[in-house]
């Protein structure tokens, strides 16, 4: 059996990687879901995508809050509507940096799930957000990609401070 997948940080370079599409729903999708879904519990986490675990294929999945139960969406299409919207955001991938991140407030997602089972869902609530958070890693984007230059500035020295760490954890 595989070692347990961990978080992965910026800057590493699985998270600016587009992923790849899933060809076959098997033991390796099967075992990477069970570790998302161990982490973002660990972590607290409202979602993850693959690529935050170092697998960069497109799967990921939002944890069960309020009425919404666990979800995971395999090779997941976005269409998105209405006015965008400020809110705060934060990444699993870039502990303590927060921002407000401008997005569409109407989101229609079609995904597969972990039975091969196509399924189409639409939100304009919180929900709609994470899609589009956890889209954007499967795109290799992350939202000091999607940062105002007031909030990039504000965070500038927490993103340095994870770079130099990559930096001197390549040097050892």
């Amino acid at each position: 059996m595989p070692p347990a997948r961990d978080i992965v940080v910026h800057p590493h370079p699985v998270l600016r990687m587009k992923a790849k599409p899933v060809e076959k729903i098997d033991g390796f999708v099967r075992d990477l879901v069970a570790d998302m879904r161990r982490v973002a519990q660990e972590l607290d986490g409202i979602g993850i995508a693959a690529p935050q675990l170092g697998e960069s294929v497109r799967i990921f999945l939002t944890c069960g809050r309020d009425e919404e139960p666990e979800r995971v969406f395999i090779n997941p299409r976005l269409e998105l509507s209405g006015t965008p919207d400020l809110h705060d955001e934060g990444c699993l991938s870039l502990p303590d940096i927060r921002a407000e991140i401008l997005r569409p407030t109407v989101v229609r997602i079609t995904a597969l799930d972990l039975d091969g089972n196509e399924f189409t869902l639409e939100s304009s609530e919180f929900m709609g957000r994470v899609w589009q958070h956890e889209f954007d890693h499967l795109e290799g984007v992350l939202i000091i990609d999607r940062m105002r230059p007031l909030d990039k500035l504000a965070n500038r020295r927490a993103i340095r401070n994870l770079e130099r760490a990559a930096e001197s954890e390549r040097g050892r």
